[in-house]
């Protein structure tokens, strides 16, 4: 898998997805289970129906981010270091 990503005002965005960050969902998790230890820590469903998949390994050395879309296609949309969850936020407060 490969990632390609570009700049926009500042903010890095993954580009477009190709063939070379394209795979099958099984493929993917396993490749990234293998190669970094990661495993899905939050999913959710995107506008586009697409399955987002945030994975992680369990100290967050490393993240990922996937979609896999209705066709089964799963790609990768970012990855880097230093994973830290959370708290979630409800109107200002910290839950």
């Amino acid at each position: 898998l490969v990632l390609s990503v570009v700049a926009s005002s500042g903010t890095a965005i993954a580009a477009q997805p190709s063939p070379t960050n394209c795979t099958d969902r099984t493929t993917a998790l396993k490749h990234l289970s293998s190669a970094y230890k990661e495993q899905p820590v939050a999913m959710g469903l995107s506008s586009s129906g697409g399955v987002i998949e945030v994975l992680t390994n369990e100290q967050g050395t490393t993240w990922t981010i996937i979609v896999t879309m209705p066709s089964g296609v799963t790609c990768l949309v970012a990855a880097g270091e230093g994973w830290e969850a959370v708290a979630p936020i409800a109107q200002g407060k910290i839950l």
